[in-house]
């Protein structure tokens, strides 16, 4: 009797001392989500710097007098200058803190906003002034959106919560794909360029949020110099390279497809249907929408399961490979509208899968660079979908989709093989 009751008094302790676990887990939670929700209006607002143009090129086009390559290059510079200087930033921030790197790269990424709308505004031959402009608006997204997966990396100790954050950081980075050709095209409604001069608006805002609410975890150990600091980098790759090379080629990939689709669209929209404006707008967003729900449902369900994270990556690009193999057969407008959202689902579930990966598969002293360096092939894939799409768009639209899947093929392939991660116990 003594025996049970004994028996009964320890499991009321556990389950006293599990409560607890909980409460505290939520609370941490509780405590940084005004954090949470200024990390998210980052990547919020430089997906608008730059998605917010796709619907307002052809616009472009016409109003510069240039081609679709021309037109392609504005958003593509914008990716290219980001590319270089992304592992830079993250070097950076391991050793700075991540907010000294954010703020003011928000500030030189609404000063480049400034510059192309100034150059649209007030000059003939604009062209050339509104890609300076871009360039700087890169400069600074490489120093601003990257940044923010190590730094929720940085705040929260258990994987769980890490997973879950990353999973709506990941959803407000595709929400702002979603607001962006509807805001684009309302915007560019009263004025073509009024969407270069709302972006300084938005970063004023994020720089706001991140010096108020954002509380850095203090950093108690001595940055690394920079020859050890190269040697660890190189040591990471060496024992995790195999897995890491893969992810990096596989988010490359899943943005070119991403970009590739939207610049597609939204030519072919306004050129074969004659779809404009905020009509156009809401059409764009209607893949983008699935590809938001689906990052807000995969980062709810992956927790710090890294087996489900693979397996949930493979299934979803196969998906999106299907869907675009399935354009073809036909193109018709509400046809291709549909497996594009399937698309969209498919890339939208995989995204934080690979970020999970990355932050919590990284020592903390080097998760800056490798998220960074990740970021850079993201930033290839948008810089490469626009320009390869208006080449492929010379010849016939098939093609398009033959590119635009088979590299999905590959990406599904190279998950299947590269990524092993260990059950969790």
């Amino acid at each position: 009797m003594e025996h049970i009751e004994r028996l009964s008094q320890k499991q009321k302790a556990t389950k006293k001392k599990h409560s607890a676990a909980d409460q505290k887990k939520q609370g941490e939670i509780a405590k940084q989500k005004w954090a949470i929700v200024s990390l998210s209006s980052i990547p919020l607002v430089m997906t608008l710097g730059n998605s917010m143009l796709i619907p307002v090129l052809p616009s472009m086009e016409k109003e510069l007098s240039i081609s679709s390559f021309q037109t392609s290059m504005i958003i593509t510079v914008y990716s290219i200058v980001a590319i270089f200087l992304i592992p830079v930033a993250g070097y950076i921030s391991d050793h700075i803190g991540r907010k000294k790197v954010i703020i003011p790269s928000l500030l030189i990424a609404g000063i480049g906003g400034l510059i192309s709308g100034w150059a649209a505004w007030k000059l003939t031959d604009a062209y050339w002034l509104i890609l300076v402009g871009r360039a700087f608006q890169g400069v600074g997204a490489a120093g601003a959106m990257p940044i923010v997966l190590p730094l929720v990396g940085d705040m929260f100790k258990s994987e769980d919560d890490v997973s879950s954050c990353l999973g709506l950081i990941e959803t407000s980075n595709t929400f702002g794909k979603v607001l962006s050709p509807i805001l684009g095209s309302f915007l560019a409604g009263f004025i073509w360029f009024l969407p270069f001069f709302s972006f300084p608006v938005f970063c004023a805002i994020s720089v706001i949020l991140m010096i108020f609410l954002v509380k850095c975890p203090k950093n108690e150990e001595e940055p690394i110099p920079f020859k050890q600091f190269f040697i660890n980098v190189k040591k990471t790759f060496t024992e995790k390279g195999r897995w890491l090379y893969a992810i990096f080629f596989i988010g490359g990939i899943l943005m070119l497809v991403l970009f590739g689709i939207l610049f597609y669209l939204s030519e072919t929209f306004e050129k074969e249907y004659g779809i404009k404006d905020l009509k156009k707008g809401f059409f764009l967003s209607l893949p983008l929408g699935a590809l938001c729900l689906a990052s807000f449902i995969s980062g709810k369900i992956i927790k710090k399961n890294k087996v489900l994270m693979k397996w949930m990556t493979l299934i979803s690009i196969i998906l999106a490979a299907i869907s675009i193999a399935a354009l073809w057969f036909s193109i018709k407008l509400w046809y291709m509208l549909t497996m594009f959202l399937i698309t969209g689902v498919g890339i939208g579930l995989s995204l934080p899968c690979l970020d999970a990966l990355i932050t919590e598969g990284i020592e903390k002293k080097e998760r800056g660079t490798i998220s960074s360096i990740y970021s850079s092939m993201r930033f290839i894939g948008v810089a490469a979908g626009p320009p390869l799409i208006a080449v492929l768009m010379k010849y016939a639209s098939h093609w398009i989709f033959i590119v635009l899947s088979s590299l999905s093929v590959i990406a599904a392939v190279i998950t299947m093989f590269a990524i092993k991660p260990k059950a969790e116990a």
